[in-house]
């Protein structure tokens, strides 16, 4: 299956237990989201989100195609039969890191409780560290990031950060099938290889990492 995603070095095997890995250039990050097909094929046509995607609700984008492949359902659940991959400016991404806060509260990052929850009505980003997925959806021992938008950083992700929308749900669905069936090792050759994304400036203290 062809696909104009670009690729990039495998990741060492000792991965460390909280750190992105993504599809990126110099300019641009890929993520992944799953939509019904009325949002997620008008977006992958227009190459930017519809009219019916509400900018002032919170979404959750994931850097891990695995794990959006685990989240659908391999593009078969209800509402996220589309799996889209959305090339960001990386300036946006990296914005919206340094303004987020962990979803849960964890006492060796934040001073209180108090605290935490101070941060999490002023800051416009969330941050969920949930366990990656091997080829046939297992989780690993290491964490994949997910980042939720809301209010301004959601409004700018979909109005100034989003350079393409592509449907991968071909592909997704192409690996599911070869899963299913046996093929894990096949399905790996179609994979698009994720490397560590380079840390902001600041870093990912904040964030557990």
């Amino acid at each position: 299956m062809e696909t104009d995603l670009p690729q990039t070095a495998v990741p060492h095997p000792a991965v460390p237990q909280r750190q992105i890995r993504a599809l990126h250039t110099a300019d641009t990050i890929t993520v992944y989201q799953a939509y019904s097909p009325a949002i997620g094929l008008a977006a992958a046509r227009d190459g930017r989100f519809p009219w019916m995607w509400k900018r002032d609700r919170m979404t959750w984008i994931k850097p891990s195609l695995l794990w959006m492949c685990y989240r659908s359902g391999w593009a078969t659940k209800p509402d996220q039969e589309v799996v889209l991959a959305v090339e960001l400016r990386r300036e946006g991404f990296d914005w919206a890191l340094r303004n987020a806060v962990l979803s849960h509260y964890d006492r060796r990052i934040h001073p209180d409780r108090a605290a935490w929850q101070r941060e999490l009505k002023r800051t416009p980003a969330r941050v969920q560290w949930d366990p990656e997925r091997d080829m046939r959806l297992q989780p690993l021992p290491y964490r994949s990031l997910q980042l939720g938008l809301s209010g301004e950083a959601s409004r700018r992700y979909a109005d100034e950060w989003t350079v393409r929308i592509r449907d991968v749900t071909p592909l997704v669905r192409t690996l599911g099938s070869m899963v299913r069936s046996g093929r894990p090792e096949d399905a790996e050759l179609l994979m698009l290889v994720e490397s560590v994304y380079p840390e902001p400036e600041g870093g990912l203290g904040h964030l557990g990492a």
